[in-house]
């Protein structure tokens, strides 16, 4: 009798596990989704120009208000600035409105741009643009300092008939005409530059390269009055 028992107790406990019966595990919550943040559109400075003197601290420092639109699905932003003389960035993190003011030096030309940000790991980067902060006196400005557009600094390259053509990017606030030298080898990037890399009227120029070697590049632009010198790049061939 008792196992008949035993048997019938048995056969209940699976018949209600089968139905459903007895406890069930919670439903999780779905984790909720994220969006990415949207593109920030900037508004001033004005790109490529140069800028007003904003508020003057002393004879060589203003502060410069920053400027750009709002953007979807974002907490914050961050600004970043570089001094395109020396590449020394300045960044600005948690910026909760649209607007940011910064003390910089003047007479110096800078690149800006504003990154989205929110709860997610996914930041979205605005445009870059370039202005000159007014300097006192100053009636002509250098041009930009060229930047690399091709080969991208740090990149390895696969040369094309053992030649890589370079690419790089640059202007001028006051509109004047522009001619670049390029200082190119496989030493510093401040060798001597061959007398067919100079006085160029374009933005970029074929150069023979060997396999397997790490070539260092900078552009001088020149507005015939003033010059503006570029960082040195670097890229590998394959």
């Amino acid at each position: 009798m008792k196992q008949i028992h035993y048997l019938l107790a048995l056969f209940t406990f699976v018949f209600l596990m089968s139905c459903g019966g007895g406890d069930s595990a919670p439903t999780p919550t779905p984790a909720p989704v994220i969006k990415t943040p949207g593109k920030s559109s900037l508004v001033a400075p004005l790109n490529a120009k140069t800028c007003e003197e904003g508020s003057n601290i002393t004879a060589t420092q203003s502060t410069v208000t920053f400027s750009w639109n709002s953007a979807s699905d974002t907490e914050s932003y961050e600004l970043r600035i570089t001094n395109l003389n020396t590449s020394e960035v300045i960044t600005q993190t948690g910026i909760s409105t649209t607007s940011a003011t910064v003390t910089l030096t003047r007479g110096i030309p800078y690149s800006w741009s504003i990154t989205s940000k929110n709860k997610g790991a996914t930041t979205t980067d605005s445009d870059i643009w370039k202005f000159y902060l007014a300097g006192v006196g100053v009636t002509n400005y250098a041009p930009f300092p060229a930047a690399a557009v091709s080969p991208l600094p740090g990149t390895t390259v696969t040369p094309t008939n053992g030649k890589v053509t370079l690419t790089w990017d640059t202007s001028d606030v006051d509109g004047g005409s522009l001619t670049h030298t390029l200082y190119f080898d496989t030493v510093d990037g401040k060798q001597t530059p061959l007398t067919a890399n100079s006085n160029l009227t374009v933005k970029t120029k074929e150069v023979s390269v060997a396999a397997n070697t790490i070539y260092y590049w900078r552009v001088v632009t020149s507005d015939g009055s003033n010059t503006a010198t570029s960082i040195v790049y670097s890229f590998k061939t394959n």
